[in-house]
C-alpha cells in the first residue's frame, strides 16, 4: 500500500517534469524566433543592398557619352567628284553635294561652314613666297575682317611646286543668325605655262579638315 508520504513525493515529481518541459519548450521557441529574426534582418538588409546598387549607376552600366565632332569637320565618308571650269584647263576634285556659285573667273562651293574658292587667271610669272608675301597678302588684310597670323611657304603637291598662305579671318556672317565664324583658311597658288589657279579653302578654327584639303589639293590636274 502506497503511503500519503509516496503519493506528496509523486505528486511532486510529476509537478517538476511539468515545469521542466514547459521550460524547454518555451527555451526552443524563443531560439527558433531569434534566428528567424535574424534570418529576416538579414535579407532585408540585402535587399536593400540590392536595391542601392541597382538605382546607382557604375561606369559598367552608365551609357557611353555620345561623340562629337568640332563644328566644320567633314565626314570621313565625303565623296568627291571632278570639277573642270567652262574654259578647261585643269581639273579639280570638290566635295559631291556642296553648292556651287559661279562668279566670271570665280567658282565657290560650299557646305555648312566650309568653303572651297577656285580662282583660274593667266599670269606673266609663277607666283613665289615673296610675291605673294608683296601683293596677296597685303590684299587679304583689307579684305577679310581680323585678318592675322599670314604664313606664307613653298610646297609640293601632286600637280608640282605651289605656294601656300595660310591665315585666320572672320567668314561673312550668316545671313539667318547674323552670327560670325572665325576660320582658318588655306590659299594654295599652283601655275604652269602661263595660267594660275588659286584654291582657297577654308573652315572653322579648330576644325579638323587635314585630310579633305589634301585630297582636294591633291587631286589638281592640268589638262
Amino acid at each position: 500500500m502506497t503511503t500519503p508520504r509516496e503519493l506528496l513525493l509523486t505528486s511532486a515529481g510529476f509537478v517538476l517534469a511539468a515545469v521542466m518541459t514547459a521550460g524547454c519548450g518555451s527555451s526552443g521557441g524563443s531560439t527558433h524566433a531569434t534566428s528567424n529574426t535574424s534570418s529576416t534582418s538579414a535579407t532585408a538588409a540585402t535587399a536593400s543592398a540590392t536595391s542601392a546598387t541597382a538605382d546607382s549607376p557604375t561606369s559598367a552600366s552608365a551609357p557611353p557619352a555620345a561623340e562629337s565632332n568640332p563644328a566644320g569637320d567633314i565626314p570621313d565618308n565625303q565623296a568627291y567628284v571632278a570639277f573642270s571650269p567652262a574654259g578647261g584647263g585643269f581639273t579639280v576634285k570638290v566635295p559631291e553635294g556642296w553648292a556651287r556659285t559661279d562668279a566670271g573667273a570665280v567658282t565657290t562651293f560650299t557646305d555648312k561652314l566650309n568653303r572651297i574658292r577656285i580662282e583660274a587667271r593667266s599670269v606673266g610669272a609663277a607666283p613665289t613666297p615673296s610675291n605673294v608675301t608683296a601683293t596677296v597678302v597685303p590684299q587679304l588684310r583689307q579684305a577679310v575682317a581680323n585678318f592675322t597670323s599670314p604664313k606664307v611657304s613653298a610646297i609640293t603637291r601632286e600637280a608640282g611646286q605651289a605656294v601656300l598662305l595660310t591665315y585666320r579671318g572672320d567668314a561673312a556672317a550668316d545671313p539667318v543668325t547674323g552670327k560670325v565664324v572665325n576660320d582658318a583658311f588655306e590659299r594654295y597658288a599652283f601655275h604652269q605655262a602661263g595660267r594660275e589657279v588659286d584654291l582657297t579653302l577654308s573652315g572653322p578654327v579648330g576644325a579638323d579638315n587635314v585630310d579633305p584639303w589634301r585630297i582636294v589639293t591633291d587631286s589638281l590636274a592640268w589638262r
